[in-house]
């Protein structure tokens, strides 16, 4: 730590290679999960909030059985979760990370600034 900025120096905060390439292989996955369109417009919807299956086919067009399909691989990745209320199933994003990087590629490339 240095003394006068109070910051460690560079070399204290690189990470080893072994943990750049556990952290790579963890990104590498989250972003093959998100790589399809559906399941990105899925993540990004669910960025908002908890939307039921009837709710997300109606926002966004697509139709059960794919959207049945797309989620289930969401599920699989534990990007999102359900809940069950009657005979609604609700799904919301459970991956902090996945709302994270949501959040900056909407920043990115759907934000009206960036529709401009």
């Amino acid at each position: 730590m240095d003394a006068i900025s109070g910051r460690a120096p560079a070399d204290e905060m690189r990470m080893t290679r072994a943990e750049m390439e556990g952290r790579a292989t963890e990104v590498a996955e989250l972003l093959k999960t998100l790589s399809h369109p559906a399941r990105l417009m899925l993540a990004c919807t669910l960025a908002e909030g908890e939307y039921s299956v009837g709710e997300l086919e109606e926002a966004l067009g697509i139709h059960q059985p794919t959207l049945s399909q797309q989620l289930g691989v969401l599920r699989e990745a534990g990007v999102v979760e359900t809940r069950r209320e009657a005979k609604q199933i609700f799904y919301r994003l459970t991956e902090a990370k996945a709302a994270q990087l949501i959040e900056a590629l909407y920043g990115i490339f759907c934000a009206p600034e960036a529709r401009s």
